[in-house]
C-alpha cells in the first residue's frame, strides 16, 4: 500500500522569555538598548524548548492513526507542521495528496463571511472547482445541521455550530488526507457519532486520517494504529488499543502484571501474594481487552504453613475514577477448610459485556472471614489494570450508540417485549 505521509527527523524549537522583536521600530530598538545598558545587560534573556524532537514515522494510504499524550506533549505542534501552519526547525514532512484539516473551532473560517461563503472559500483553497463544491454543498449543510443559519455570518455561530460546519467542510470536500485535532471536544453525542462514522467512511474509501484526541475510547475504537508523544518524542506506537492501554496504565501508575519474590511478597506469616496477571481466554497476558470477551484476573499466592484459617482469593474492581464496580471472592468448597502449604493460582473470570469502557483497576488479596468482616492476609491496592475497549461493531451493550455511556458497568441484558 502506498505511503501517504512520511515524517523524517522532525523537530520544532521555540524560544520563550524576553526576546527583541525583529520588526520593532528604531525608537523601540533604541529604548531597548538603553534599558539593557541601564541593567548592564548585553543580550536578552530567553530559554529554548523543543516542542518536537527527532520524530519519524510513516502513515499508509487509507490508514487511521491516532496521536495521544499529555497536554504539551507536541501533538498540536505536529499537526501544525503537517498543515504548513508552522515550519519545522529540523527534519521534513512529506504528504501526498490534498489535505483537509480541522485543528480548532472555526479553523479556516472568515468570521465576517456567511457559512455558505466559507464553504466555497474552503473548497477553493483545497483546489476544487465551484461545481464540485456545489454538488457537495447540500450534504455538508445537512451533516452540520446549520440549514437555518447557513447565510448568517460565522461570527454569530456558537462554538458547537462552528465546529460542526468546519468538520463537515473538511470531511466532505474529499481530501486525500484529513488531519483532525480534538474535534470531539465540542459537540453533542449525535455529532460525535457522525464524526466517527464519517472518518470511518473516509478510511474505507482509501482516505488517510490523522486523529488527535484526549478521548481514549474514541482513539481505540476509530484508529488502526496509535502513537504516544511525550516531551516532543514518540515513546510508544502500535495497535491503537494496546497503545491506549499502556498510556492509561502509565498515567495510573499500574500495569497488567505484578510479581514478587517470596522474600518481598506482601502478606503475613500465613499467606504471601506472589503474582497477579490480566489474561485472556488463552491465558496470554493482555493490556487491552474487547468489552465483549471475558477477562481473567490470575492470582498466584503461597500458603506458608499448615493449621491456619480458611483463606480465599478476592478482587475489587474499580473504574478509572476510582469508583467500586464490584467485589468478588472465590466461594468454592475448596476454601472452606484451611489449605495445605504450597503454591496456588486462582483466576477470576469477569464475563464479557459487563465492564464499561476505559481503564479498569484491580485490588487483589487473599482473605479470611472474621465475624462480619474480611481479614486480608495478603494483598495490594491498585495491583494491576487494563483498558476495556469497544470495537463499535454494534453487537455490544451500547449497540450503535457512540456517545458517553455512564456507569461503572454496562451489562448486555436480555429484554422481552410484548404488545398490549
Amino acid at each position: 500500500m502506498a505511503t501517504a505521509i512520511t515524517v523524517e527527523g522532525l523537530g520544532k524549537r521555540y524560544r520563550i522569555g524576553e526576546l527583541r522583536s525583529a520588526y520593532g521600530t528604531l525608537r523601540d530598538s533604541l529604548a531597548a538598548s538603553v534599558r539593557r545598558m541601564a541593567r548592564r545587560e548585553h543580550k536578552p534573556h530567553y530559554e529554548e524548548i523543543w516542542a518536537l524532537r527527532d520524530v519519524s514515522f510513516q502513515v499508509r494510504q487509507g490508514e487511521v492513526v491516532g496521536f495521544i499524550g499529555r497536554n504539551g506533549a507536541g501533538k498540536s505542534t505536529l499537526l501544525k507542521i503537517l498543515t504548513r501552519i508552522t515550519t519545522p526547525t529540523e527534519g521534513r514532512a512529506t504528504i501526498r495528496g490534498h489535505v483537509g484539516s480541522l485543528l480548532e473551532v472555526g479553523t479556516g473560517f472568515h468570521p465576517e463571511l456567511t457559512g455558505r461563503e466559507n464553504v466555497f472559500l474552503n473548497g477553493s483553497v483545497l483546489g476544487m472547482k465551484r461545481r464540485e463544491i456545489a454538488s457537495k454543498f447540500p450534504e455538508i449543510v445537512e451533516f452540520a445541521g446549520v440549514e437555518q443559519f447557513i447565510d448568517t455570518p460565522v461570527k454569530r455561530y456558537s462554538s458547537g455550530m462552528s465546529v460542526r460546519l468546519a468538520f463537515a467542510v473538511a470531511a466532505h470536500l474529499e481530501p486525500e488526507v484529513l488531519l483532525v485535532d480534538e474535534v470531539l471536544a465540542v459537540g453533542d453525542a449525535e455529532f460525535q457519532r457522525r464524526c466517527l462514522g464519517r472518518m470511518e467512511d473516509l478510511s474505507a474509501a482509501g482516505r488517510t486520517v490523522i486523529f488527535v484526541s484526549h478521548q481514549m475510547q474514541a482513539v481505540a475504537q476509530l484508529c488502526d494504529r496509535a502513537m504516544q508523544l511525550e516531551k516532543g518524542r514518540i515513546v510508544n506506537e502500535g495497535p491503537a488499543g494496546e497503545v491506549v492501554a499502556k498510556y492509561l496504565q502509565a498515567v495510573g501508575g499500574t500495569g497488567s502484571e505484578r510479581a514478587w519474590t517470596l522474600e518481598n511478597a506482601p502478606g503475613d506469616d500465613l499467606v504471601r501474594l506472589r503474582s497477579v496477571r490480566v489474561v485472556d481466554e488463552d491465558g496470554a497476558l493482555v493490556d487491552a481487552v474487547d468489552v465483549r470477551r471475558p477477562i481473567g484476573i490470575e492470582i498466584g499466592f503461597t500458603v506458608l504453613r499448615p493449621g491456619g484459617v480458611p483463606v480465599f482469593p478476592k478482587i475489587k474492581v474499580l473504574d478509572r475514577q476510582g469508583e467500586i464496580a464490584f467485589n468478588a471472592m472465590d466461594t468454592s468448597d475448596r476454601w472452606h477448610e484451611p489449605p495445605e502449604p504450597g503454591d496456588y493460582v486462582s483466576t477470576a473470570w469477569i464475563p464479557g459485556n459487563l465492564l464499561n469502557e476505559g481503564l479498569t483497576t484491580i485490588d487483589a488479596a487473599v482473605c479470611s472471614i472474621g465475624g462480619i468482616k474480611l481479614h486480608p492476609h495478603a494483598g495490594t491496592r491498585e495491583t494491576v489494570s487494563f483498558h476495556v475497549q469497544d470495537p463499535g461493531e454494534g453487537d455490544s451493550a451500547r449497540g450503535p450508540f457512540v456517545g458517553q455511556w455512564r456507569g461503572v458497568v454496562r451489562p448486555l441484558l436480555e429484554w422481552t417485549t410484548a404488545e398490549r
